[in-house]
Order: structure tokens, then C-alpha cells, then sequence
């Protein structure tokens, strides 16, 4: 057996015992598909880095290929241009901006997807391809379209899934606008996330199918969303357990923000702790109060701003334990996540699992525990 081949058969055992895979069929794809085809060079974080560093490490590089069967996501492209083959000496600054996604995830995923036999999928963010050849191998390849928005990204994927021995469809183009010629699909995942559902996917996934996709947004908080199809341009669902982080869809990424320069503004106290915005959840509700901002700072020291007015907020430790927020602009953004969060506050503050989520033609709205609770509409 090869290195490579005992490698994914331990991957394979460490993601049975953890409880991450429980479908044989996906057990044998994870086995058959050697992640290196898809991730030949990827970049390392240099540790300690400020700002952050990434080292490029590439075949015959000591940990190369272990460092490929660790369940962790391996960055291959900063700031949709640069990728590790690039960076001829030392290391390269940047936004990630694609990766192989970390397998645990992937396989989570496809298992929550629930394929049926000769159902078709379609997958909007192709990547590296590793996610597509595993659903090609458990589907088959006629079962699978898998659409991708960069080019160069496109062009590598599609030459290392076919390496495998696959050969689904494979788009370049926008995810986000479906599948350019249309069609009937059971199933939708993204690897990529949305700050709403588009409506192009309510129209191409059958009635009764599902689609499972990461929200997100300019603050970068995410829930990962497992819904139904109710009717052409419908669909209901829920949030599922769990953390699940995806790099934003670059069409629905935010603006360049200019240089940041807090401005004076307004101050009062503020009614809740702003440290809970910086927590999973906590950061999710703020989120989808002022889907419009992007969030800065930790702890206390809070800073939101709005992409679309200019308006800012910013918090800080006040005296005799109290907390201080000067707020300035059209927008009051902290009233807004300070009413969101005493509203999640006394649902119980449940986890994402607590959340759903109905989208139609007219608007997309998610809410707490059931449709008639406490919900925030997305930016459509």
C-alpha cells in the first residue's frame, strides 16, 4: 500500500470514531480519492505572523503529503490571484480566497445533503475539485454538475478531477445564477457562502429537493442552513448544529471599505454586554440586525461599520461595570443589534439549531424557534 493509500485509509478510521462519517459510501470515496491531486502546493499560516503570513509548501517539502490527510483546510489561492507556486522564496500576505475546505466538513456535508440514488446535484463553488471527485465517485459522474467562479481555479479543478477518473460537468461561470441551461436538480450544496438565498436555485432544485448552503454576511458570521423547496421561488428550513464557516461568494463579498477613521458621535449607555457580540451565535444575531455592516474589535471594544451610509458604532468599558457606545450617522446600527440580541436573549439564546429560515419571491426572512417568532429579513 502507498503512503498516499494509508494516509486516507487513517483519515478514513479518525473520521469513523469521531462519529463525522457514517455512510460506507462515503467511506470508499474518501478512500479512492487522493486529496493531493487537488492540493499538489498549498500555503501554510506562518505562526505568529502580524499581519498574517502564509508559507507556501509544496511536493517533496517535509509534512507535504501528511499535512494533506490532516482534517484541515489547505489554502491554494490569497486575494483571488496568488497561489503557492507563485511565491517563488519566504512567504506571501493576503485574503484567502480559495482552498480545499477541511474534509471532515465535506463529508459532513454531503451525508447532511441526504442523496438518494440516481438523484442530481448540482454545486456551486468547485474549488479545488476534492468535494466534486468525492460526490462524482458516490454519485456517479452523470449525476453531478459542479459550477466554478474563477477561471484559473476552474481550469486546475477540472484537470485534477478528471486525473481522478471522473467526469461530472464541470461550469465556469457564476454560481449564483444556477446552471446557465437550467434544469431540474434534487439537490443544491454550496462551498461557498451567500449573504441570501438566490433565486436563481429556488427555480432549478425540484419542488420537495433541498439545498444546503452557508449565510453569511460583511461581518463574516455563519450558520449553515439545510432547507426544502416548497414551490418555484419557495423554500422553508432550518439552521443546523454545529459551526460551519465558508469564504463568501465574491459576488455577494463586501465593497472595499476606504481607510477607517472613527468619527464623534452620540453616546449613551449601552443595554447589553458588547463582548456577546463576539461570540458564534452572538455575532450571527448582530449580523442579521445590521446586514449592511462589517464588525471590527473584540471584547468590549466593538466597532461596526456601515458599508452602505457610513454609519458607525463603537463600544467600550464604562464606569461601575457598565458599557459606553458612541454611535454616529443615518444608521443607529447598535439600536438595531442591541434589540436583536435582547430579543435572542429571551428566546433563551439558542444555538443556530434554534433558527429557520423562509424564503420567497418577496423576501427572505430568518426567525427564532417558529415563522410567527422573533426574525430579521435578509438584504435581498
Amino acid at each position: 500500500m502507498s503512503t498516499s493509500a494509508q494516509l486516507r485509509a487513517a483519515l478514513v478510521d479518525a473520521l469513523t470514531q469521531d462519529g463525522t462519517l457514517t455512510d460506507s459510501g462515503w467511506r470508499s470515496a474518501v478512500e479512492a480519492v487522493p486529496r493531493e491531486l487537488f492540493a499538489g502546493s498549498y500555503f501554510r499560516q506562518v505562526t505568529g505572523s502580524v499581519p498574517t503570513l502564509y508559507r507556501p509548501v509544496r511536493q517533496g517539502d517535509e509534512g507535504w503529503l501528511e499535512g494533506i490527510y490532516t482534517d484541515q483546510t489547505l489554502v491554494t489561492q490569497l486575494d483571488g490571484r496568488t497561489r503557492p507556486d507563485d511565491v517563488a522564496d519566504g512567504s506571501a500576505s493576503g485574503s484567502p480566497s480559495s482552498s480545499s475546505t477541511l474534509p471532515s466538513l465535506v463529508l459532513r456535508m454531503w451525508q447532511q445533503l441526504d442523496v438518494q440514488p440516481g438523484q442530481r446535484v448540482l454545486e456551486v463553488g468547485t474549488g479545488t475539485g476534492y468535494s466534486t471527485a468525492l460526490g462524482a465517485y458516490r454519485l456517479g459522474d452523470g449525476n453531478l454538475t459542479s459550477i466554478e467562479y474563477d477561471p484559473v481555479v476552474g481550469a486546475a479543478a477540472h484537470s485534477a478531477v478528471k486525473i481522478a477518473g471522473h467526469t461530472p460537468r464541470i461550469i465556469i461561470g457564476d454560481g449564483l445564477r444556477g446552471d446557465p441551461e437550467g434544469g431540474a436538480y434534487d439537490r443544491l450544496i454550496a462551498t461557498c457562502s451567500v449573504r441570501y438565498i438566490p433565486m436563481a436555485w429556488l427555480h432549478q432544485v425540484k419542488p420537495g429537493g433541498k439545498i444546503l448552503v452557508t449565510l453569511s454576511g460583511w461581518s463574516y458570521a455563519s450558520g449553515l442552513a439545510l432547507l426544502t423547496v416548497t414551490g418555484p421561488g419557495a423554500a422553508t428550513g432550518r439552521f443546523l448544529p454545529g459551526y460551519t464557516s465558508f469564504m463568501i461568494a465574491r459576488p455577494h463579498d463586501r465593497p472595499p471599505r476606504p481607510t477607517l477613521a472613527l468619527l464623534p458621535g452620540e453616546e449613551r449607555t449601552s443595554l447589553i454586554d458588547p463582548a456577546i457580540i463576539g461570540t458564534w451565535t452572538g455575532s450571527w444575531v448582530a449580523q442579521l440586525a445590521a446586514p449592511s455592516a462589517e464588525r471590527l474589535g473584540a471584547g468590549t471594544e466593538q466597532i461596526l461599520l456601515d458599508v452602505s451610509t457610513g454609519s458607525q458604532a463603537r463600544t467600550s468599558s464604562g464606569a461601575d461595570s457598565s458599557w459606553v457606545v458612541v454611535q454616529r450617522g443615518p444608521v443607529r446600527l447598535w439600536d438595531r443589534v442591541e434589540r436583536a440580541v435582547q430579543s435572542w436573549q429571551a428566546a433563551g439564546a439558542p444555538h443556530q439549531e434554534g433558527f429557520g429560515i423562509t424564503v420567497s419571491d418577496a423576501r427572505q426572512r430568518v426567525w427564532i424557534g417558529s415563522e410567527d417568532g422573533p426574525g430579521w429579513d435578509l438584504p435581498i
